[in-house]
């Protein structure tokens, strides 16, 4: 018995929480949960040798490639057949099918079938110790392996994004109308939109359907680059900020570190990126049709702005734009850690408690930074003006004014659009797994980092 559930010791913190890996403790868990059930099917069978040899295996391939999700799928149909298993000979026809799992790419590829797996030619042996499982989770990939997946997630996720922001992008026109027409000289005072509702219907009947995406192209085209800026330079701040701490022993030194490094590498993104998302706010804000819009495209707002107003016309907003990350982070980091740091056993909380949390602390981090998103989207739309139109003469007086002339609620008109549009993390998310699959293979899910 002691040799087969030796397998857990795979999974101590060390392992698993390892850098070059970067496992969560969700995916920890996951993982544990994973193969104890495995374990308890092949106890409850008999099988004990030949259960671990097999899932050695697995086991080994896994920690070395880094891959979380494809292969829980392949544990789960371990565990379901394992259950419906009638006698032994079954099982050892499984574990003869695992022997044969196939490596191409340094990425499993295996097929699904509803009783078992069917597997390709083996080029890896089913014997292999678990000394070599461990060692394989500490052994860092090679820089031309860490560009080949790098260029997979930027390719797949770039797919996947481009699909759910163009899905969302209704809401996003949405949010961004109520938030900003305060200070639109295209839309009156006895014509400014009521509430989600009003705009929604209001939109189609005086501008068009599809200007239900304008301005989505610059939200698009946006993510390739922060991905690209996060990669580079996720790693470098993490070293600086974060070097030395220990998460559970300095906490508030940690927690800090972090605030640090997502502010430093929020704001490198923003340097770039800013651009296209001050002409995305732009160019969702233009109500006029056709012949009265202020701008024809993404080229043209760029151009017209950056001829009246210069380089810092193409940047308004931007301090208290890395304001709101710091504040997002904040909040998001506190209250992820506190919630999580409240169950009973945090390490093997359930999937769906955790995404549960998740979402909860992602929709009050989202409020909580929301004033910030406002005032600087407030000041984006000054570029261009001269005199008297300007509204507001910086990041403080824009906070001030705001609040005396709409009152305290001004800085939340568009919040809840901003909740509803969340749903497209999870649709990034869906998506992007599907498409690597599509596009690389069974063995290319899991990894994403979001954007």
């Amino acid at each position: 018995m002691d040799s087969t559930f030796s397998v857990e010791d795979w999974f101590d913190d060390e392992a698993t929480e390892a850098e070059d890996l970067e496992f969560s403790r969700l995916q920890q868990s996951i993982w544990k949960e994973g193969y104890k059930q495995g374990i308890h099917h092949a106890k409850d069978a008999g099988l004990q040798k030949g259960f671990e040899e097999g899932f050695g295996e697995c086991a080994e391939l896994c920690l070395k490639l880094g891959e979380i999700r494809g292969n829980l799928r392949a544990l789960q149909q371990f565990s379901s057949t394992f259950s419906a298993a009638k006698d032994l000979t079954a099982i050892d026809e499984l574990l003869a099918e695992v022997d044969q799992f196939s490596v191409k790419s340094e990425k499993i590829t295996f097929q699904q079938h509803p009783q078992n797996l069917i597997a390709r030619k083996s080029s890896v042996p089913a014997t292999q110790k678990k000394s070599a499982a461990m060692s394989a989770a500490k052994v860092p990939q090679t820089g031309q392996d860490q560009a080949i997946n790098f260029l997979k997630d930027f390719a797949a996720g770039g797919v996947a994004a481009a699909i759910s922001k163009t899905a969302v992008a209704p809401i996003e026109r949405v949010k961004l109308l109520l938030q900003v027409q305060h200070t639109s000289k295209q839309i009156a005072k006895d014509k400014q939109y009521k509430g989600i509702i009003d705009c929604f219907v209001r939109i189609p009947k005086e501008q068009g359907f599809m200007a239900f995406w304008r301005g989505n192209l610059a939200n698009v085209i946006r993510y390739f680059p922060t991905q690209a800026l996060n990669f580079a330079f996720k790693d470098k701040y993490k070293q600086i900020f974060l070097s030395g701490v220990d998460k559970k022993k300095q906490f508030w030194r940690y927690f800090a570190g972090n605030l640090a490094s997502g502010g430093a590498a929020g704001a490198t993104s923003l340097c770039f990126v800013y651009p296209l998302d001050f002409a995305r706010t732009r160019l969702a804000a233009d109500v006029g049709k056709t012949g009265a819009r202020e701008f024809k495209g993404l080229g043209d707002c760029l151009s017209k702005t950056f001829k009246s107003d210069g380089i810092k016309g193409l940047y308004q907003g931007f301090g208290v734009s890395v304001q709101g990350i710091i504040i997002y982070r904040a909040s998001y980091f506190g209250l992820f850690d506190t919630c999580k740091g409240m169950l009973p056993d945090p390490k093997n909380t359930p999937l769906i408690v955790s995404f549960i949390i998740a979402q909860i602390v992602t929709t009050i981090s989202g409020i909580t930074s929301y004033p910030f998103d406002t005032v600087r989207r407030r000041l984006m739309m000054q570029s261009g003006r001269k005199g008297a139109d300007i509204m507001y003469t910086g990041t403080l007086d824009a906070w001030a004014k705001i609040a005396k002339q709409e009152g305290p609620a001004a800085f939340f008109k568009g919040a809840f659009s901003n909740v509803l549009r969340g749903t497209g993390g999870a649709l990034v998310l869906v998506f992007y797994d599907e498409l690597k699959v599509l596009m690389f293979g069974e063995g290319a899910r899991g990894g994403f980092d979001g954007g």
